[in-house]
Parts: C-alpha cells; sequence; structure tokens
C-alpha cells in the first residue's frame, strides 16, 4: 500500500499561534474550545492545565481568558475587558481581518453579506461587528428571495470553498450598482483545498483527519469526495475500518486545519500495520 500525504495539510498558521499560546498560560481557560479538536484540546488541558469555559460570565477578576481561534461576539469581548478579566486574543489574524471590514462596512452604510455557516462561532462573532445587521447564507438560492441596497459587501467565511464563494459574487454583481467582494477566505485553506484535490484524483482510497465539527475539515472531505469516491473522514485512527483498504493501491492523506501532526502520524503508523488484501 502506497500511502501519501497531500502537499499542504494540517495546522495551519492560527491553529499554531493559538496552540503556542495556551501552552504558554498554564492555568487559563479558553472561552469555548480553542479550536475544533478535542483530542488537542484534551491534550492542552492534561499537560499545561489549560481549562475550557463555555460561559464567558463565570469568569472572574483576576482570571486568564483565552478567546478561541474563531473569535468571539464583540460585546462579549468587551464584557470580558469590562469586568476586569486578564484577556488573551488568541483570534487568528485571518478571522480579524473580516470582523474590521464587517464593522467598516456595516458604517458605511453597506448591506453586508456573509457567506457561511451561521451556527459557526466564526460567523457568529464577524455577525457581531455589522453595526446595522448583516445577512448570512450558504447558497444562491437564499438570495433569491432577498432584497438588498445598491451598494453590497459580501464577506465569506474564512474556510469556505472559493468556487462556491464565487458562485455568490457571480449572482450579486450582475443585479445591484455596486457589489464590494472582499478576499476573506485564508491562505492555508486555499492552498490545502487544492493540494486534497489534486491528491484525490490519484488515489483509490482517501483519508481526511480532522475533528467532526471542524469546518475546513468538512470542506476537504466534501472536495476529496468529488475524485475518490472512497473518501473517509476520520478524527484519529480509532475511526479507521480496515475493511477500506480491501484491494486498494494508493491511500492518499489530508488534514483539517486544527489537526495536530501527532494525531496524522498516529493514523499513518495504524495504516501501515493493516493486513492488506490486495
Amino acid at each position: 500500500m502506497k500511502i501519501e500525504l497531500a502537499e499542504n495539510y494540517g495546522f495551519c498558521f492560527g491553529v499554531k499561534r493559538a496552540i503556542k499560546i495556551a501552552e504558554e498560560n498554564e492555568n487559563a481557560s479558553t472561552y469555548g474550545p480553542l479550536i475544533h479538536n478535542s483530542k488537542e484540546i484534551n491534550r492542552l488541558s492534561k499537560d499545561f492545565k489549560v481549562g475550557l469555559t463555555e460561559n464567558y460570565k463565570t469568569f472572574k477578576v483576576g482570571d486568564t481568558a483565552i478567546v478561541r481561534t474563531h473569535g468571539i461576539v464583540k460585546d462579549e469581548l468587551a464584557d470580558l475587558h469590562k469586568d476586569g478579566i486578564n484577556v488573551i486574543d488568541a483570534t487568528c489574524p485571518y478571522v480579524t481581518k473580516p470582523q474590521e471590514i464587517t464593522q467598516e462596512m456595516s458604517e458605511a452604510g453597506y448591506d453586508v453579506i456573509i457567506f457561511g455557516d451561521e451556527t459557526h462561532p466564526e460567523i457568529k462573532g464577524v455577525k457581531s461587528y455589522a453595526t446595522n445587521g448583516a445577512r448570512v447564507v450558504t447558497s444562491v438560492h437564499e438570495l433569491k428571495s432577498m432584497k438588498f441596497k445598491d451598494s453590497i459587501a459580501l464577506i465569506a467565511q474564512t474556510t469556505r470553498k472559493v468556487e462556491d464563494y464565487m458562485a455568490i459574487a457571480n449572482y450579486l454583481i450582475p443585479r445591484y450598482k455596486e457589489v464590494r467582494v472582499f478576499n476573506t477566505i485564508c491562505n492555508a485553506t486555499f492552498e490545502n483545498q487544492d493540494a486534497v484535490r489534486k491528491i484525490a484524483q490519484k488515489s483509490d482510497v482517501m483519508l481526511i483527519i480532522g475533528g467532526k465539527n471542524s469546518s475546513n475539515t468538512k470542506e476537504l472531505f466534501n472536495i476529496s469526495s468529488d475524485d475518490c469516491k472512497d473518501s473517509y473522514h476520520i478524527e484519529d485512527e480509532n475511526d479507521i475500518d480496515y475493511s477500506w483498504f480491501n484491494e486498494k493501491k494508493a491511500c492518499g492523506i489530508s488534514a483539517g486545519a486544527s489537526t495536530p501532526d501527532w494525531i496524522i502520524q498516529n493514523v499513518i503508523h495504524s495504516i501501515e500495520k493493516i493486513p492488506y488484501k490486495l
């Protein structure tokens, strides 16, 4: 069995930065999961005593709160500072940028449209910066029943597929006088998606490693499935089914931006031990 890793995969800049921040602040707590990978969060809890708080109001004066990579709602961040909490912001700079753009465009009078998942913490945070409100969509179909001003600002969730984002932009541009399209999809997303597309085209079976709640991992899996029907989204080596590899000769591997290298290596070692039926 030939095992090949995608050219680009795993931890992105923002996640590496957040992990380093957490490791340097033992006994702190993150507000919400720092990243979307429960295995890595458990490691930080065990090795660095980094806790997890789901309700920001439970922080007390003098506590250290680490803001997750996906960012938090604007008013909640302001409340943490106001309440005397030691706030360490691990929001990914690629997420901070759409927050700033959303606020600037909303204050300038533009209708703000955000392409993404309204339930995702990143989008909850970005939307909260729209002074005059924003609408979140996932497809062109949703836009057809909506009316907007002549001036629109279009922003994307950082981990979305560029092809889907362009479909939204191409629908809006001929229908409104001014459509400002901001490229807020991060570079790591572009590179990882392009790499998984290339490797899926030459693999018999694909493993996409990452948290089940990881948006960018889900996108990698969707892209992989387009070119390799035997694609599987797993969190770690315990999710592997040996039967996936029967009569397969080439296994491609990619991983989401929140997937640590130690999990990827565990998966590779597990595949190497499989008694293949070729």
